[in-house]
């Protein structure tokens, strides 16, 4: 996957003031894997609904 799906400065930002911790480049690639696969688990429980719009409910919590 070329594209990254996460806002590298937010999750940078999110884990400096959570933890105090520096986060690697590559972070930004490994979580785009996970969010990929959960938005894929999504789509297909929508297919499954027979809906055409990923809803919340989709997304596994």
């Amino acid at each position: 996957m070329s594209e990254i799906l996460v806002v590298a400065s937010k999750v940078k930002k999110y884990v400096k003031e959570k933890a105090q911790m520096n986060t690697s480049g590559s972070t930004m690639d490994a979580l785009t894997i996970l969010v990929a696969k959960a938005i894929d688990q999504a789509i297909e429980h929508a297919k499954t609904d027979g809906r055409k719009t990923v809803m919340d409910r989709d997304v596994a919590q």
